[in-house]
């Protein structure tokens, strides 16, 4: 890798990003062992009711009008940075499930891995364990098609150790053994 491409890596980690770099950070999807992965969009509230049960999304914290407006603007962010389909994996709960539905990247499958562990700490342990086995998995990872996830903050930290606000993405690369190094970073639709 050159000196120069280093540097330019290096400004786009530290600085925040304009409109226009994000066509270039979404573009990174087509290289093998890139993922996207992304917080819900605008879901007033945090956490979960007590009577939280995944697949009863009248007892969830959801996407807000704004939320689901965020998430269509994420997906046309997305095509701009020529993102035209995508292998799209989410949590198992209503906001990043619509989130994802919103971005009309593809067929969105869940994945429990990508699940939130906030107020259920006892199962971060297992949840990360699958999604560093499942970013690892060379079938993946050798993927033709660009890959995004959706999931939770809590999550999203553990995973690369960086703070998300609701609809931003993290661009990353698989660097071996589950582990991931941060390419860039999109923020949320103004």
């Amino acid at each position: 890798m050159s000196v120069l491409r280093l540097f330019i890596l290096s400004l786009l980690m530290l600085a925040p990003l304009s409109a226009e770099a994000n066509p270039i950070l979404w573009s990174k999807l087509h290289e093998p062992g890139h993922f996207a992965i992304m917080r819900h969009a605008s879901a007033p509230g945090t956490g979960d009711p007590d009577n939280f049960k995944i697949g009863d999304c009248s007892t969830q914290r959801n996407l807000s009008a704004r939320g689901r407006k965020e998430a269509e603007a994420i997906g046309l962010d997305a095509k701009a940075g020529t993102i035209n389909e995508a292998l799209v994996y989410s949590s198992q709960w209503c906001r990043c499930l619509e989130t994802a539905r919103n971005l009309e990247l593809g067929e969105v499958m869940e994945l429990p891995a990508l699940n939130s562990f906030y107020q259920r700490y006892e199962e971060k342990a297992g949840n990360m364990k699958a999604l560093r086995t499942f970013i690892a998995d060379n079938a993946v990872r050798e993927s033709k098609t660009p890959i995004v996830l959706v999931t939770h903050q809590v999550t999203i930290s553990a995973l690369t150790g960086t703070y998300t606000q609701q609809g931003e993405t993290v661009i990353f690369r698989h660097i071996g053994d589950g582990e991931v190094e941060i390419v860039g970073k999109i923020p949320p639709p103004s």
